[in-house]
């Protein structure tokens, strides 16, 4: 008999690479890193463009129950695709590429895989924590800020699902 109790109603988060969506039932934490761009001070006739701000999210999940290695494998092939473009930026025609995260803090469309790691522990012998470091890479355009806009209400929406 396992501890743990079968697949929750709702993931804590779904990692999608626009064919196939992996859930991640239990994140023990989400942390958004963004880093800005300050340009160097010049006259005002000479401005430099500089992107606004460079986004870094590090997601930390349990995966567990007989599927794990299963959701193992998934995450290292959207790992993998990340880097090489997905089916999502093809059937966009380029509007949206990379992973989707979702979750009730964000949403975020064009993500990459920087690092993921798998730790398998000894004393939790049906689980694998996940650690994985995604770069948001933006699109030029207003759809990124319509689904920081959108995860608002999904976080909303997600606060008022039953436990």
């Amino acid at each position: 008999m396992s501890s743990f109790q079968e697949y929750l109603h709702t993931p804590s988060a779904v990692l999608f690479d626009g064919v196939v969506p992996v859930p991640l039932w239990a994140v023990t934490q989400l942390t958004i890193e963004s880093t800005f761009a300050v340009p160097q001070v010049v006259s005002a006739s000479r401005r430099v463009a500089v992107p606004a701000h460079d986004d870094v999210l590090t997601v930390t999940a349990v995966l567990l129950g007989p599927l794990r290695f299963t959701w193992k494998l998934a995450l290292e092939n959207i790992a993998e695709a990340s880097r090489h473009g997905t089916v999502l930026s093809r059937t966009t025609s380029g509007a949206v590429g990379g992973l989707v995260l979702l979750t009730a803090a964000t949403i975020r469309t064009d993500l990459a895989v920087q690092a993921l790691t798998v730790t398998m522990n000894a004393s939790r012998r049906e689980t694998l924590d996940v650690t994985m470091r995604l770069a948001h890479l933006p699109r030029p355009g207003s759809l990124a800020k319509l689904l920081d806009l959108a995860s608002v209400g999904v976080g909303a929406l997600t606060d008022l699902l039953p436990a």
